[in-house]
C-alpha cells in the first residue's frame, strides 16, 4: 500500500516538507488525540502520548542540529 494514494495523507507527502519522519509523526498527532479520547485518561494513553511529544521535540531538535 503506497501512503501517497491515502486522500489526506497523499496531500501531505506531495505538499509536504519533503520529510517522511515529520509528515509522519505530524499525521499521527490526530490519531493520537483520537485515542486519548476514546480510551480515556489512563496509563496507555499518558504513555502514548508521552512518546509522542517526545519524538516530535526530538526530532525537530536532531533537524537544528544536523
Amino acid at each position: 500500500m503506497n501512503p501517497e494514494k491515502l486522500p489526506f495523507v497523499g496531500a501531505v507527502f506531495r505538499f509536504g516538507a519533503r520529510d517522511r519522519v515529520l509528515d509522519t509523526i505530524l499525521l499521527l498527532g490526530p490519531v493520537v488525540i483520537l485515542a486519548f479520547v476514546i480510551l480515556g485518561r489512563n496509563l496507555l494513553t499518558k504513555t502514548v502520548t508521552g512518546l509522542y511529544i517526545l519524538s516530535f521535540i526530538g526530532y525537530v531538535l536532531y533537524n537544528g542540529i544536523r
